[in-house]
Order: structure tokens, then C-alpha cells, then sequence
């Protein structure tokens, strides 16, 4: 019975310790890569205000690898603020739901991205002519409020690691097709 009282005695310490180690990670996570695309800017945006040419470059839409038995509904508006689209996965509960909320005309695109399986996720392509005028300067941002659970915060914290290569194979193929002829 003493060795039982002792276990969970230092289980509790152990998660109370866990939990207040989470406490110095940030609540919100971030995630961000940049290039530069030897294109004109409004090139480049179109590709990314059009939610129907994201299946080419975008590694998270459901088509850019599609998988057996999901489906993407596109809503109304594909292009621009407003355009979204909805995605849904066999045995995964509810949809997945990508909008364009917020559209500066060849400068800025902010979208949200959600899911019952993740945290909500807002999005920015920021873009900025390069210095020689020549091409465009790209800055693609993830921000997710993760909350205060340890669990949540410890995959915040590993954000880059888990999804920063994507990032960077999202960010070359949609420089690779913005650069062709």
C-alpha cells in the first residue's frame, strides 16, 4: 500500500511540474518562412488569392495529394476575400474549412484554416517587391492560439519542427510554377 501512495504521490508531483513548465511556453505559436519568387507580384498573388490553384503548390489542401475517399467542396467565391473551402476526411470527425478573410490587392492575403482535429489557425502571405524590382518577396505566417494545456503548448513549441519543411516544399513548388514562362 506504501509503494501505491508513493507512485501516485510522485505522478501528481509530475504533472503539477509539467504543467508548470508549460506555463514559460507562449500560448500562441507561430510559424513563418520567406523567399523570393523571380515573378511580378501579381502573379504571385493570383496564385494565392485563388483557392482553386492551391492543389498545385499548397502541400496542406486536400488535393495536392489526394487521398482515397476525402472530398473538397468550394464555396461560392473561390478568388479573394470570401473565397473558401471545405474539406472532409473519412473517419475524422466534422470538416475542415479553409476562408480568405482579409485581401489587400496585391500586397497581403489573411485566411483561416480549421478543423475539430487542431487548433485554429490564422494565416498571412505578405508580399513585397525584392530590391531589384524584379520578383517578389514572399513571407508566409501560421499563428495558433494553443491555450494553456501542457499538451497543446509542447506541440506549439514544436511547430517548426513538425511543419516547417512543408512550409518550405509549399513555398518552392509555388516558386517553381510562378517562375515559369
Amino acid at each position: 500500500m506504501r509503494l501505491i501512495k508513493f507512485f501516485l504521490l510522485s505522478m501528481g508531483i509530475l504533472v503539477v511540474l509539467a504543467f508548470l513548465l508549460s506555463l514559460a511556453f507562449p500560448s500562441t505559436a507561430l510559424l513563418e518562412r520567406s523567399g523570393a519568387i523571380e515573378a511580378p507580384a501579381g502573379k504571385v498573388f493570383a496564385r494565392l488569392s485563388d483557392l482553386k490553384t492551391w492543389r498545385e503548390w499548397n502541400p496542406w489542401h486536400p488535393e495536392y495529394n489526394p487521398k482515397q475517399g476525402v472530398t473538397v467542396t468550394y464555396g461560392p467565391v473561390t478568388s479573394g476575400e470570401g473565397a473558401s473551402y471545405t474539406w472532409a476526411t473519412p473517419g475524422t470527425k466534422g470538416m475542415g474549412l479553409v476562408k480568405i478573410t482579409e485581401v489587400v490587392q496585391g500586397k497581403s492575403i489573411t485566411y483561416i484554416m480549421t478543423h475539430p482535429d487542431m487548433k485554429h489557425i490564422t494565416a498571412h502571405f505578405d508580399l513585397k517587391p525584392t530590391e531589384d524590382g524584379n520578383g517578389t518577396a514572399l513571407l508566409w505566417r501560421f499563428e495558433a492560439h494553443v491555450g494553456m494545456m501542457p499538451w497543446w503548448k509542447l506541440r506549439g513549441f514544436m511547430m517548426d519542427k513538425m511543419f516547417g519543411a512543408t512550409m518550405e516544399e509549399g513555398l518552392n513548388h509555388l516558386k517553381r510554377i510562378a517562375e515559369m514562362p
